[in-house]
């Protein structure tokens, strides 16, 4: 008991992901395919770890 109205939400959830797709930007999946990045992000923030030297962990 108590689970109608989780699965009413999560049946209309899945309608909407299976009728209603969203508007694809066109032009930045271009970039992506062809390897041109516009990205404000740098790859050095990727690793957390990247500013740690080895003297840190001497352990």
């Amino acid at each position: 008991m108590g689970r109608g109205r989780a699965k009413a939400k999560q049946t209309k959830v899945a309608r909407e992901l299976k009728y209603n797709t969203p508007q694809t930007d066109l032009e930045r999946l271009q970039q992506e395919l062809s390897g041109g990045r516009q990205s404000t992000r740098v790859e050095e923030d990727d690793d957390p770890y990247a500013s740690w030297s080895d003297s840190d962990s001497r352990y």
